[in-house]
């Protein structure tokens, strides 16, 4: 990998990873990362393979036999100085019904006993944020989703479940995030969406996209039902 900061460092496994700005997250680190990929995706440098955006990097997989790190180097510090000119998409906004609590938000009672709030106030600090995607990762479909308020931020689970339902909206420190299948995971579990966050038989296969805004609506049992047997 090569990293690009306020130094570069070769690493030989054929990859480069670029974080535009800081190596903290912040908004601006993200946009910036969300340009450099943009203008990657317009622009295509011949030999890159892949594009795998995350907070404030952006991994760049690239033929490492017809490529000498140097030219790509080169390159990707040419595209970094072209960052302000990028003009991104209009985000799209997206609305996710949520059933919070009960057998759908197992770990609801807890976060809100550890953080010192009803349950009623972690729902509507939960549904109350515009959410950012800031990358998709660890399965497909699965969108990492900031900031939490303050109020939520709290430690993932210890030990994490074996098995965590399609469609589960969970919470660890100040990120939020829907799990698209059922799947191990250790993210504290507020509620559940009947909305299917990945569709393979889909052209957009994954129900949101980096730079999307997001906010979750709370939902009854009986809305949960009709919503997901439609």
């Amino acid at each position: 990998m090569v990293y690009f900061d306020e130094h570069v460092e070769q690493k030989k496994t054929g990859g480069a990873k670029a974080p535009p700005g800081q190596s903290r997250i912040t908004l601006r680190a993200n946009k910036n990362v969300r340009r450099l990929l943009r203008l990657l995706e317009l622009e295509p440098v011949p030999g890159v393979r892949n594009l795998h955006p995350a907070y404030c990097s952006l991994l760049i997989k690239f033929d490492a036999i017809g490529m000498r790190h140097q030219e790509l180097e080169a390159i990707l510090r040419k595209y970094l100085e072209r960052l302000e000119e990028v003009r991104l998409p209009e985000p799209r906004r997206v609305e996710i019904p949520v059933c919070y609590g009960g057998e759908f938000g197992p770990d609801l009672a807890e976060v809100s006993a550890r953080r010192g709030i009803t349950q009623a106030r972690a729902i509507e600090l939960h549904s109350s944020v515009e959410y950012l995607v800031y990358f998709l990762g660890f399965v497909p479909g699965f969108a990492y989703l900031g900031e939490l308020p303050e109020e939520l931020v709290i430690p993932r689970l210890a030990a994490p479940r074996k098995r965590v339902p399609a469609g589960s909206v969970g919470i660890a420190g100040n990120q939020t995030g829907v799990y698209p299948f059922a799947t191990p995971g250790g993210w504290r579990l507020l509620g559940c969406t009947p909305f299917k966050m990945f569709r393979a038989d889909s052209d957009g296969l994954s129900l949101l996209s980096i730079g999307d805004r997001v906010r979750f609506t709370p939902i009854s049992r009986e809305r949960f039902a009709t919503l997901e047997s439609a």
